[in-house]
């Protein structure tokens, strides 16, 4: 029997502190609900879970970010609702302008309210906006550049518009010639383009309208050039580089890494782009501005072909738009389920299971209290030797 070294204390006061310890673990993930608490508890674990928050936070905010493309495209898809209206009844006022049986006088009160549907169209494209963008004027469709190396004539040359469908280079034309049919008066356009044809597709063809070239293919590419400030024709164009960037369209993104963007081509509302400019009048601030013209039987006949094909302008940007709200629905059910699922795998990393952490701390708990019970009786041996001195 020794009294200077107590063993058997040592040994149980050791394991007193190993259990106690764990009952601090297995508190520490019951009350926080978590199985890593710090990263000495799974070092290979927390890191993959990090990424894995990171991951979630980037999904939750791509998912507000598709909701808010959706947000845009209600309100644009909402005023050219209204352009369509408008456009409905300027067709209704071009076809009573039209009837032979309508006096100059009575064309001049049709002409008035086509001036004020006119303004209104303008005014709508110009003034929709969503947190302070605006939406239909151009500002979120492609843009495209005429190559500074081109030659000094072309500078009266710009890409106006183009389609999705065009891709991110320099379009070359050697020629382009516009010039009047002696015999039909109509337009026609001559191109001749440059190596390996110019980088357009093989079936690429010109026509020419209200100071717009436009260049299209069966595959739906589509160019449009403003040659309005080279005059009226016939007028012809040498080296002419047009260089299509792909910037101007709306960058949304959508997912929870770099490049994961959707865009969103708004094409520009205006009375250009629906073929609606053939008068220039005042309006009442004396300010000039471009109406439809149905003043006379002739031009109210024509105005009838014009309209027809601005309402399936309006008609086919309103289906372009639907087609990316319905992409960006889809989107948004996408990011739901992978967050959901992510969400499922951070948490069996992360979250603790209750039940067994419970049966844990219990054994800990039992384990302390009889390490302690054991403590209090190996420290009592030491005082038998007593017994030997009686």
């Amino acid at each position: 029997m020794r009294i200077n070294y107590n063993v058997s204390a040592m040994i149980t006061n050791n394991n007193l502190a190993n259990n106690d310890s764990a009952v601090a673990k297995s508190l520490q993930r019951l009350s926080s609900g978590l199985k890593i608490n710090s990263a000495k508890d799974n070092p290979a674990g927390l890191a993959m879970a990090k990424r894995m928050n990171a991951q979630l936070m980037g999904l939750s905010m791509a998912n507000q970010n598709a909701s808010d493309g959706v947000s845009i495209i209600e309100t644009a898809d909402g005023a050219m609702s209204e352009i369509s209206e408008m456009l409905q009844r300027m067709n209704e006022l071009a076809m009573k302008a039209a009837n032979g049986v309508e006096s100059d006088s009575d064309r001049e009160v049709i002409q008035d309210e086509v001036k004020q549907l006119t303004a209104e169209i303008t005014r709508v494209a110009d003034s929709t906006e969503f947190n302070g963008q605006r939406l239909l004027n151009g500002e979120f469709s492609l843009k495209g550049y005429v190559d500074a190396s081109t030659a000094t004539a072309n500078i009266n040359v710009k890409v106006y518009s183009y389609s999705s469908e065009v891709e991110k280079k320099v379009y070359e034309i050697d020629k382009l010639e516009v010039d009047t049919d002696p015999v039909t008066g109509e337009y026609k356009v001559e191109m001749k383009l440059g190596a390996n044809n110019g980088g357009f597709p093989k079936d690429v063809t010109a026509s020419f309208k209200d100071n717009l070239v436009t260049l299209k293919a069966v595959n739906g590419f589509e160019m449009t050039l403003d040659v309005s400030k080279c005059g009226t024709p016939p007028f012809t164009i040498d080296d002419l580089k047009l260089d299509a960037t792909g910037i101007g369209a709306m960058r949304l993104q959508v997912g929870a890494n770099e490049g994961q963007v959707l865009e969103i081509n708004i094409p520009k509302i205006s009375l250009r782009e629906m073929g609606l400019e053939t008068k220039f009048v005042k309006n009442e601030n004396g300010q000039e501005i471009w109406t439809l013209d149905v003043s006379t039987e002739d031009a109210a006949t024509e105005a009838i072909d014009r309209i027809e094909g601005a309402i399936h302008f309006i008609s086919g940007v309103r289906g372009q738009l639907g087609a990316y709200q319905n992409r960006l629905e889809s989107t948004i059910n996408s990011l739901d389920i992978t967050s959901e699922n992510m969400t499922g795998a951070y948490s069996r990393i992360m979250d603790v299971d209750m039940a067994e952490e419970m049966t844990n701390y219990t054994t800990a708990q039992v384990m302390t209290q009889a390490a302690t019970s054991m403590l209090a009786q190996a420290n009592e041996r030491p005082s038998q030797v007593l017994q030997l001195l009686q």
